[in-house]
């Protein structure tokens, strides 16, 4: 275990336990996109049928994130440049002065507002 808390250091460190276990044969993109996506489901559950959650849910959250580093080490993806990239491409859609307050989708912003 480490103390790091950047994401390199993260995906250094599941790199190696993964390696050590010889997992590398079952952390194909296919295979760790599914596993977000079941975890994702776990803490979704957590939340259903209250807006607070029926127990802790940062283990999932985890769970989500070490899948997520992950796949992006196996498909050689730097998670934090495209996790930038996407900020600034939803600002662009999203400008302050036409969707603050409104949860209104990207696309939908000038057809509402024109109501």
């Amino acid at each position: 275990m480490t103390d790091a808390s950047d994401i390199v250091s993260l995906e250094n460190y599941l790199r190696g336990f993964a390696f050590a276990r010889e997992w590398e044969q079952f952390h194909t993109p296919c295979n760790l996109a599914k596993s977000i996506s079941i975890e994702a489901a776990e803490l979704l559950e957590l939340f259903q049928w209250s807006d607070n959650p029926k127990e802790d849910p940062a283990p999932e959250m985890a769970d989500i994130l070490i899948y997520l580093i992950r796949m992006a080490d196996v498909m050689g993806i730097d998670l934090i440049k495209a996790t930038w990239s996407k900020i600034s491409e939803n600002g662009q859609k999203n400008p302050v002065e036409e969707c603050k307050g409104r949860s209104t989708k990207y696309d939908r912003l000038e057809i509402e507002g024109a109501l």
